[in-house]
């Protein structure tokens, strides 16, 4: 009791701009570190599905290595639990360690145009959750069947499977600024429609 009344006062204190989910798992971190293994369990599941989302904005030509990244970074994190200080955001710490195994990565796959990228916390970290992608592509392919196909395949193209502009202009048979012309477009009805639905 007395452990879930210190968290819940440290969370307390650092609660100005986090976001719930952040503060969440802060919550569940600081009690798994006090020995509550259930809540340290929930604090890692919770964060895969943020890590996940995460790496794959920053892999978009790499995703099938977003797990074993996502494994490598939850190991880390694990393994260097103990350097957690309670009075820093969560997010900081984590973040700092993902980048750290992102760079390793592009390292390893020599990917020196990939080092030059800025790694800032955009904030970004807590925001989405990956934690049920079958539901996501399910909706998006939903979304993706009302746009003709010149605005469709385009999409599909460059923003889901992240050819390169030329690429796709390469494999649909459609000039690049025709391939540019139809993602903007597409993305701007699917915007649209989104709002209309919500």
């Amino acid at each position: 009791m007395k452990n879930r009344q210190v968290s819940a006062e440290v969370v307390e204190r650092h609660q100005a701009g986090r976001s719930p989910a952040e503060l969440e798992l802060r919550v569940y971190f600081i009690d798994g570190l006090a020995g509550d293994t259930a809540c340290y369990r929930r604090f890692l599941d919770g964060l895969s599905g943020h890590l996940r989302a995460y790496l794959r904005r920053r892999l978009p030509r790499a995703q099938a290595d977003v797990e074993d990244i996502l494994q490598e970074t939850l190991l880390a994190i694990h393994n260097a639990r103990h350097t957690y200080r309670t009075e820093q955001p969560l997010t900081a710490w984590v973040h700092a360690i993902a980048r750290y195994k992102l760079m390793d990565f592009f390292r390893a796959h020599s990917r020196r145009e990939a080092l030059h990228e800025p790694f800032e916390d955009d904030g970004g970290l807590f925001v989405a959750s990956d934690v049920e992608p079958t539901d996501a592509r399910r909706d998006v392919g939903v979304l993706l069947k009302g746009l003709p196909d010149r605005h469709r395949v385009p999409i599909q193209l460059v923003k889901l499977e992240g050819l390169s502009v030329a690429e796709a202009a390469q494999r649909c048979g459609m000039s690049e600024s025709a391939v540019k012309v139809g993602v903007h477009r597409g993305l701007k009805a699917l915007a649209a429609r989104i709002r209309v639905q919500s």
